[in-house]
C-alpha cells in the first residue's frame, strides 16, 4: 500500500469469508432463529438477509476483523438513540441476543473472533431503481432533517473516529490518487481538492457539526414500492461519523439529479423539503454543489483505491464509462451560477430564509 495514508488501511481488508451455511447457524444457534441466509453485498462486512420460518426477515451482520470496536458500538447506540427521539423513522433496529447481548464473538476458520450482530430488515425498494418525480425528491430532503434531527441529541465517545468516507478528510485522498485509471479524472480530482483547501477549510470551523449517518445514498434510503414519492426506510449506519451537517446533505443530495431535469430544478426540490425541517445557512448552501461534486471525486477515488488494493474482489467495479459519467457530473455542478439558483429556488419557498422547523440549525447546534 505504498503511498497511502492509514486512513485508508481498514479499506484493503477483504470482507470475512462466510458461507450461507455458517451464517444460517450463527442466527439459529445464537439467536434461536431459523431462516434462509442469502448474501448481500458489502464493502467491509459480510452481510447476509434472513428470511426466517415465521416470516420475519433480519439482516446478519459479520463485522470486519480490521474494524474498530468504538465505531460498531457507535453505530448500534445510534440505532437505539434514533428508536427513541423518533419511533416512526424506519431504519434497522439491533436484535438482542437471549442474555441480553448485541453482538457474539465467532471463532473464524481462519482463527480471527469475529463480531456478528443481527437486525431488523427494513422493507422497501432502493432509491436508486424507483420512479423520480419532484415530491420524491422532496420527501427525500425531508427524509435527511428527519434523520439529523433524530440523531441531533446524539454523542459518543467514538465520534472523533477517522471515517474514509467523511468529507473532512477528503484532502487526504490526494494520498491514492495515482490508483485512478483515468488521466483526466486525475486532474479533476487535483482541482478539486485544490478548491476544497481554498474555499471549505477555512469554513469548517463555521459550519454546524453533529453525528450524522454519512451514506445516505441511493441503495441506502428506501421507497415504498408501492408508492415511489414516499420514503419508506433509511438502512446501513456503518459510516457513521461525526462531520459537519452540510456534508452528510452533500452526499444525500448526489442522488438526487438526474439526466432529464435540470441540475437547479432538482436539487431545489430537494433542498425545499431539507429547508421545511432544518435551516441551512448561506455558505451551507454555496459550498453544497463544490462538496456534492467532492463526494463524487471522492467515491471514484476510492473505487479506483478498492479495484488496485483488491483487484479481485467483484464489489468494486468503475469502468471508463461510468467514470466519464462521473466527470460529466461533476462538470455540471462546478457550474458558476448554480449556488444562487439553489438560494433562489429556497427562497421561493421561505422567502424569510428561515424554515418552518422547531429545530433550529445554528452554528451552535451540535459542537463539540
Amino acid at each position: 500500500m505504498s503511498g497511502a495514508t492509514r486512513l485508508f488501511d481498514v479499506m484493503a481488508a477483504l470482507p470475512p469469508d462466510i458461507s450461507v451455511d455458517e451464517a444460517e447457524a450463527i442466527a439459529r444457534e445464537r439467536w434461536g432463529i431459523q431462516a434462509v441466509a442469502q448474501p448481500l453485498s458489502g464493502e467491509r462486512d459480510r452481510n447476509f438477509h434472513l428470511r426466517a420460518a415465521d416470516g420475519r426477515e433480519f439482516v446478519l451482520k459479520f463485522a470486519n476483523p480490521a474494524e474498530d470496536a468504538g465505531l460498531r458500538d457507535m453505530q448500534i447506540e445510534a440505532l437505539r438513540h434514533v428508536a427513541m427521539s423518533d419511533p416512526g423513522l424506519a431504519v434497522p433496529r439491533a436484535v438482542r441476543l437471549p442474555d441480553g447481548a448485541i453482538e457474539t464473538p465467532v471463532v473464524h476458520a481462519s482463527g480471527v473472533v469475529l463480531r456478528v450482530r443481527l437486525l431488523t430488515w427494513v422493507g422497501g425498494q432502493q432509491l436508486g431503481t424507483a420512479r423520480p418525480s419532484a415530491a420524491q425528491r422532496t420527501a427525500y430532503g425531508a427524509t435527511v432533517a428527519r434523520l439529523q434531527r433524530a440523531l441531533a441529541g446524539f454523542d459518543h465517545a467514538a465520534r472523533d473516529h477517522v471515517m474514509v468516507w467523511d468529507l473532512q478528510h477528503a484532502p487526504k485522498l490526494r494520498d491514492i490518487a495515482y490508483a485512478i485509471p483515468h488521466d483526466g479524472a486525475r486532474e479533476v480530482l487535483g482541482a478539486l481538492l485544490d478548491d476544497y483547501d481554498a474555499r471549505v477549510v477555512p469554513a469548517l470551523p463555521d459550519l454546524p457539526r453533529q453525528i450524522v449517518h454519512n451514506d445516505l445514498n441511493r441503495m441506502n434510503v428506501l421507497v415504498d414500492p408501492a408508492d415511489h414519492d414516499r420514503i419508506a426506510g433509511v438502512i446501513d449506519f456503518g459510516d457513521i461519523a461525526h462531520t459537519a451537517t452540510i456534508f452528510d446533505v452533500a452526499i444525500a443530495a448526489v442522488a438526487v439529479p438526474g439526466p432529464d431535469m435540470p441540475m437547479a430544478v432538482a436539487l431545489g426540490h430537494f433542498l425545499r423539503g431539507y429547508h421545511a425541517g432544518r435551516t441551512l445557512l448561506p455558505v451551507e448552501i454555496e459550498l453544497l454543489p463544490q462538496l456534492m461534486a467532492t463526494r463524487i471525486a471522492l467515491g471514484m477515488t476510492l473505487a479506483s483505491w478498492h479495484r488496485h488494493t483488491q483487484p479481485d474482489n467483484p464489489h468494486f467495479d468503475l469502468t471508463g464509462a461510468a467514470i466519464e459519467r462521473r466527470l460529466e457530473l461533476i462538470g455540471k455542478l462546478r457550474a458558476p451560477g448554480l449556488p444562487r439558483a439553489l438560494r433562489e429556488a429556497i427562497e421561493a419557498v421561505f422567502p424569510s430564509g428561515r424554515s418552518g422547523a422547531t429545530l433550529r440549525h445554528s452554528t451552535e447546534e451540535g459542537r463539540p
